[in-house]
């Protein structure tokens, strides 16, 4: 499958995908990420997030999705790993094998943990997830700090 990492150029149409993903969960209105935002935190001094790019069969240049992840690190296990912030493929280009060939280039990238969040109720997702052999952390609750309102 034609995975590739994404370059500068890709900074629009990734932004598409993730307003296409927010709008696909139903939470268009609460995503606040802009072109700008996205390109520098992808391709900016210090680059924060990385990208890839996947391309449907028999149509390079074609944008089908795309998976957007940062190197974490385990104290635990003693290793370097993968945060999985966003997966999505647009629904015409879904069981083409490229969202397992997404998952299979970050699984290549790290001998450490990959992992990501599934919105409850996203019951596909959480069933594809599944057949590749993912479990669900149940153990732990997310917590998240977000910064005053001015």
């Amino acid at each position: 499958m034609p995975i590739r990492d994404a370059v500068p150029g890709d900074a629009p149409e990734i932004h598409a995908l993730m307003v296409e993903h927010a709008a696909h969960e139903g939470a268009a209105d609460q995503i606040a990420l802009t072109p700008e935002g996205l390109a520098e935190g992808l391709f900016g001094p210090v680059p924060v997030v990385r990208a890839l790019i996947a391309e449907p069969p028999g149509q390079p240049g074609t944008v089908a999705g795309t998976a957007l992840w940062y190197p974490t690190f385990s104290t635990w296990a003693g290793r370097s790993g993968i945060w999985l912030e966003d997966l999505y493929l647009r629904p015409r280009y879904r069981r083409l094998g490229l969202g397992r060939a997404l998952l299979d280039d970050l699984r290549a990238r790290t001998d450490g943990r990959v992992e990501w969040d599934v919105m409850h109720g996203n019951d596909a997702a959480a069933a594809f997830y599944r057949s590749l052999g993912a479990v669900a952390v149940d153990q732990w609750t997310r917590y998240r700090w977000l910064p005053a309102e001015a």
